[in-house]
């Protein structure tokens, strides 16, 4: 039988590991297309949306304040929604939250063109905003065990302190594999907030969210792929 550090070594970079790599990915990459052309919103970083939410007043900040606390209500909202509907609808289904999180980018993308006129300025609303960080709430359940999500794709804050947990069990006896999975879902999440960026320079603010809408629809029909490889993820 293998033993308990192989299983771990091969978990590494199993199927569902390569899914969260890229779905991590395409998070840095929404957090940066939402970053870079808006007045600095946080569409992944709700730690700093909820700072923001309390001390904005305290900096005669209101406005950012206000705007902080509705990116957390629609955060919640599409981890809230994604769930209800992978519990009626979308049972061990990677593919349900990318097509919502699909849905919502193209949502955002019509509502900034469409009533806002985005042609005429690099920078993206905040209402579209709104749906983006509904989107990456979504996105946020793709991987639920125990009705809770076992990996959080945007949650960097977490995946860092458990990193850094698994370079201590490595130095005290343990293996690489103690830190590598949430060093690679890191890097993953990295690269994509780079990709964004390099995006970013290139094309403007209302073109970002159809180039997120793009990529992330290219991602949900990967995940349909992968689903008919490998099947559903297995929830225990």
């Amino acid at each position: 039988m293998p033993k308990p550090d192989e299983d771990r070594r091969k978990a590494l970079y199993d199927a569902e590991a390569r899914l969260s790599w890229v779905l991590a990915g395409l998070a840095g990459l929404i957090g940066a297309a939402a970053f870079m052309h808006t007045a600095g919103y946080f569409v992944t970083f709700m730690t700093g949306n909820t700072e923001r939410a309390v001390l904005g007043y305290f900096h005669s900040e209101s406005d950012m304040a206000i705007a902080a606390t509705l990116l957390l209500v629609s955060f919640l909202s599409g981890v809230v929604v994604a769930s209800w509907c992978r519990r009626h609808y979308w049972s061990g289904h990677p593919h349900g939250p990318t097509l919502l999180t699909t849905a919502s980018l193209a949502t955002a993308s019509t509502v900034d063109i469409w009533l806002f006129h985005a042609f005429d300025t690099d920078k993206i609303d905040f209402i579209p905003i709104l749906f983006v960080a509904f989107g990456v709430g979504a996105l946020n359940t793709s991987f639920v065990k125990d009705d809770e999500v076992s990996i959080p794709l945007s949650y960097v804050t977490g995946t860092l302190v458990k990193m850094a947990q698994g370079f201590e069990r490595h130095i005290s006896g343990g293996t690489y594999a103690d830190w590598l999975g949430y060093f690679l879902l890191y890097l993953a999440f990295s690269l994509g907030a780079l990709l964004g960026g390099l995006f970013s320079l290139v094309v403007a603010g209302w073109a970002m969210l159809i180039t997120a809408t793009v990529v992330c629809l290219i991602v949900t029909c990967y995940t349909y792929l992968h689903l008919d490889l490998h099947g559903p993820p297995t929830e225990t």
